[in-house]
């Protein structure tokens, strides 16, 4: 991923969405030949050069200052997320790409024994670009039943979430707002897009998303960023029907996210998901015995 280009990309993304009427910009009734702002009116208001603004857009420039970054975000109207997005941008333009394969990455002894304490939720570990480190068999059986309860075991046969998503027609189901979720996984894969933009594997997944889904192609072209945190979405779960369900990121010390799935006590959304969880938990304590049971037995 080129860092100078996905910092142009998203000046010029964001520039094109800020009409002048919302920063007092006035257009003396004449036809404006781009959407949103003109590059010079958005360097006036930021402070800067009409030509050093160019150069940035245009992937010409990386030395942009804090200061000079500040400025661009106040004058596009950038939320937290947006500015921390638009300085790990600029960060990337300076570093020396290594080109190095990344190392695996794994869940540490503290983070699972988070996943071990909170057995009667469900939870799922994300890796940076999106794969499943770890899962319980609660968050096994409410996202993806219909795959192999050990699939995060093993590094080339782990599930990617925003493959998931974008991919896989159980996982469109469960939502009943799909476009919603989509979005918010194509936000979190922008963010770590900024931060990791020499990750060989990173680029790989948004090529192979790019290709194979044109929505995921179309919403990324929209430059969207977003920070982990709460969302609520309903889920229409194969088994136990509709819930409204509760999604709280959390984030580990090595950039994991641990996401933990809940509904309001007392809610039908609760007694479904209750339900879920014993069904999965029950199930699998069975078919641990029966696997104990079929064993070959040792003789003497």
């Amino acid at each position: 991923m080129d860092a100078k280009r996905q910092l142009g990309e998203f000046l010029q993304t964001r520039r094109s969405q800020l009409r002048p009427e919302d920063v007092d910009v006035a257009t003396y009734g004449g036809r404006r030949r781009v959407p949103g702002l003109r590059r010079e009116e958005l360097a006036l208001l930021a402070g800067v050069s009409a030509s050093y603004y160019s150069r940035l857009e245009q992937g010409q420039a990386s030395n942009a200052s804090p200061e000079v970054l500040d400025a661009l975000a106040r004058a596009l109207r950038l939320d937290d997320a947006e500015r921390r997005h638009l300085h790990e941008l600029a960060t990337g333009t300076r570093r020396r790409v290594v080109g190095r394969r990344p190392a695996p990455e794994r869940v540490s002894p503290a983070t699972r024994q988070l996943i071990a304490t909170l057995s009667d939720v469900p939870v799922v570990v994300l890796g940076r670009r999106g794969d499943v480190l770890a899962w319980n068999t609660p968050g096994h059986a409410l996202y993806a039943g219909h795959l192999a309860m050990d699939s995060p075991d093993i590094p080339r046969q782990r599930p990617n979430m925003a493959r998931l998503v974008f991919l896989d027609a159980h996982t469109r189901d469960l939502y009943a707002d799909w476009a919603a979720k989509a979005r918010a996984v194509v936000a979190t894969l922008r963010m770590a897009s900024g931060h990791h933009p020499e990750d060989p594997l990173l680029a790989a997944l948004l090529g192979e998303l790019t290709v194979k889904s044109p929505v995921f192609a179309t919403m990324w072209a929209d430059h969207r960023v977003k920070f982990g945190g709460d969302a609520v979405y309903e889920m229409r779960h194969p088994l136990v029907g509709t819930m409204q369900v509760t999604q709280q990121t959390l984030q580990t010390a090595d950039e994991q996210a641990v996401v933990a799935s809940t509904t309001e006590p007392g809610s039908p959304s609760h007694s479904a998901m209750t339900l879920l969880i014993h069904s999965a938990v029950t199930g699998r304590a069975s078919a641990a015995q029966d696997r104990r049971h079929d064993a070959p037995t040792r003789t003497g």
